[in-house]
């Protein structure tokens, strides 16, 4: 494995995005986020990509993102791929053995996010005890916690708390000490035949539980069935699920507020870029309105209880 950074490391954690072209707005958006709420950060931004390359916009300078290009020498082959997809997808399985001479701590975010609060440095230093990882349970066991998940099914697992890997605290020396990425990895080629999706499903194959959970104030997962409770808990982080992302909502599933946002930083940041379309939002007539209010009358008081177990948005549950 091989690594070119654009600088050195400059502290000993990191906040770290993994993404293409397409999706390099959306990171520095999230970044320049971060960046606003945290003033003296003792972090670094990095972007991490593999065989395309990528530029900051002189405009960003001020962010002073660590761009580093990780060949991973082929590690990922014989795992399952999508159409369309490279082996990219799974490039953050090896950040913590590629940045190993760096950090002692990664917060790793996928690039469909919105981050509107929250301290990032103390997130960065909670006490996860001897776990690899902090995540945030996903969201099919929020209001049902022994749900067993489907890729559990699949390999003839149990049931066992499941997170979303959109959100990664990564213990730099635990997550090696426990061979997490050839153990992932050895998984993923020994079982291509039945996997679904990608990391998020090796993660949690090979941990079966052995990670801490985090408050989902890190991680609120946009969907349908929880999207009106967000206004009401203001989550640090949103995390938009799925295939539909804000700035191609034709149809206003979701508040317009997300894309009115995207849209002013590509217009400022990267002006060649189309901008995007604000849509007015749903109607309360709506019928998907209507069914997220059946959603979210019948479900509350089963969230009620999940959100419960984090009096603080610095929780931990080891």
């Amino acid at each position: 494995m091989t690594v070119e950074a654009s600088r050195p490391a400059r502290f000993r954690q990191a906040v770290i995005f993994c993404c293409n072209a397409g999706y390099l707005p959306y990171a520095l958006h999230a970044a320049d986020q971060i960046d606003r709420l945290t003033p003296d950060r003792a972090f670094d931004f990095c972007i991490c990509h593999g065989e395309e390359p990528l530029s900051i916009p002189e405009s960003l300078s001020a962010l002073d993102v660590r761009l580093i290009r990780i060949d991973t020498g082929g590690v990922f082959s014989g795992l399952r791929l999508d159409p369309r997809r490279t082996h990219d997808v799974y490039l953050r399985l090896a950040l913590p053995e590629a940045l190993a001479a760096d950090y002692d701590r990664i917060l790793y975010l996928d690039s469909d996010i919105f981050v509107q609060g929250g301290d990032f440095a103390a997130l960065l230093g909670l006490d996860l005890g001897t776990r690899p990882l902090g995540a945030i349970r996903d969201n099919i066991q929020w209001r049902t916690p022994t749900r067993r998940a489907e890729q559990f099914r699949r390999l003839g697992l149990p049931a066992a708390p499941y997170f979303n890997a959109g959100v990664l605290l990564m213990d730099v020396r635990r997550y090696n000490e426990m061979d997490l990425l050839r153990r992932c990895v050895d998984l993923g080629r020994r079982e291509a035949h039945r996997m679904i999706r990608h990391d998020q499903n090796l993660y949690n194959a090979v941990l079966q539980g052995d990670w801490a959970e985090l408050s989902p104030m890190w991680n609120w997962q946009y969907s349908w069935a929880a999207r009106l409770f967000e206004a009401m808990r203001y989550p640090h982080i949103v995390h938009f699920i799925g295939t539909l992302k804000p700035w191609a909502d034709r149809h206003g599933q979701y508040s317009p507020r997300f894309a009115r946002s995207f849209d002013a930083f590509i217009a400022r940041h990267f002006p060649e870029r189309p901008r995007i379309e604000i849509s007015r939002g749903l109607s309360p007539d709506a019928p998907m309105m209507r069914k997220m209010l059946v959603k979210h009358f019948l479900s509350g008081r089963s969230l009620a209880r999940y959100l419960d177990r984090f009096p603080t948005d610095m929780t931990v549950i080891r």
